[in-house]
């Protein structure tokens, strides 16, 4: 059966989201266990019949330079109307498991006190969308949860980025859990269906990125109208890779996000200070490096990366801070890649700078 329009489908998701909350997955940029621990799952669950048949979301598996604790990376994008997915649709449960979860979630919301009126006309409307072919002009309904093509496909469900704002969540993946036959993809208005492309964002907001701390000379402690010599070592500052896949019945697909180091700019913690070269923006060297070494002899040379301090720092410091600008791209399956907005990563030093003292005779 299916209907013109679908009077009640934000309603409907909204309950989803809070009378059903375990089928909306949470977790540190991965697909949960379908319970809302936030702890991943591996391709197979047990059920509780002790039988693997429940296929719940695979994690998504981190590769290469990332956060070992699941948490954001430490890359800003330069691009402030760029934001890593809030959420995204993954593979969730095989028809009859689905079937299994839903169901009883369906009838556990139906008895909960209050839920009369508005909210409990949209989860009626869901259980007729799943048990009887309740659907609308872009979405069929199912036949009993489509359990005679079980083994044939997964309900994919919303997947949460808890790093992003929850207002982005709520403007987003908010379609109820949908079938996808085996290596099928999802229809093109589910927008954000997992992709090598959502992928590789998820790469670049956990990869983790080398200190930024750049070697100084003088070191640490410098005096007022000489020049500081400023530069990092070529070994240090590569190509950065971090990768991101999944794998899970009929679907799978990986993405490899690369961070490529193209200039350093220098803020010297105060605005008494010159920057060389003026911009602050030291490029990189053929060979990798930023900057030049300071060498014996070098004192009354300009240094092609550096600071000139012009007053004092007292009985303090000045908070040195350097940034790496990074170049993004990524590759996927499919032969599928592009760019995504450079990246930024600083840190701070303290900076001691001093009098030079004359004796006045």
């Amino acid at each position: 059966m299916t209907e013109a329009r679908r009077p009640l489908v934000t309603i409907a998701a909204l309950a989803l989201a809070l009378a059903l909350s375990p089928l909306v997955l949470t977790g540190p940029a991965h697909a949960a266990t379908g319970v809302g621990t936030g702890t991943g799952a591996g391709t197979e669950q047990s059920a509780g019949s002790g039988d693997k048949s429940i296929y719940a979301a695979a994690s998504i598996q981190y590769s290469g330079a990332v956060t070992k604790d699941g948490s954001a990376g430490n890359m800003t994008s330069s691009d402030v109307n760029w934001t890593p997915p809030p959420c995204w649709y993954a593979p969730y449960l095989g028809a009859k498991d689905f079937k299994k979860k839903m169901s009883g979630q369906i009838e556990s919301a139906k008895n909960t006190p209050g839920m009369g009126g508005t909210a409990g006309a949209a989860v009626g409307e869901m259980q007729r969308h799943y048990e009887d072919g309740y659907g609308w002009t872009d979405t069929p309904g199912y036949k009993d949860y489509n359990v005679d093509k079980d083994g044939e496909g997964m309900f994919w469900a919303a997947v949460e980025n808890p790093d992003e704002p929850d207002v982005l969540k709520r403007s987003s993946c908010n379609d109820l859990p949908f079938w996808v036959e085996n290596g099928d993809t999802p229809p093109a208005r589910y927008e954000e269906a997992l992709s090598p492309e959502i992928l590789a964002a998820l790469a670049y907001q956990r990869m983790q990125l080398p200190d930024t701390k750049v070697t100084l000379a003088p070191e640490a402690t410098t005096k007022v109208n000489l020049p500081t010599w400023a530069w990092l070592d070529k070994a240090v500052f590569n190509e950065v890779q971090a990768t991101a896949a999944i794998n899970v019945p009929g679907f799978n697909i990986r993405a490899t996000t690369t961070a490529k180091p193209v200039s350093l700019k220098l803020e010297p913690g105060t605005a008494d200070a010159e920057t060389f070269p003026a911009s602050g923006e030291c490029v990189f060297n053929a060979d990798g490096s930023i900057g030049q070494p300071y060498a014996k002899g070098d004192a009354g040379k300009t240094p092609p990366c550096g600071i000139r301090y012009l007053h004092s720092s007292g009985d303090g410091v000045f908070k040195l801070r350097a940034t790496i600008t990074w170049k993004i791209s990524w590759t996927g399956t499919g032969n599928t890649g592009g760019d995504l907005p450079d990246g930024t990563f600083g840190t701070t030093q303290d900076v001691s700078v001093r009098e030079i003292q004359a004796v006045v005779r």
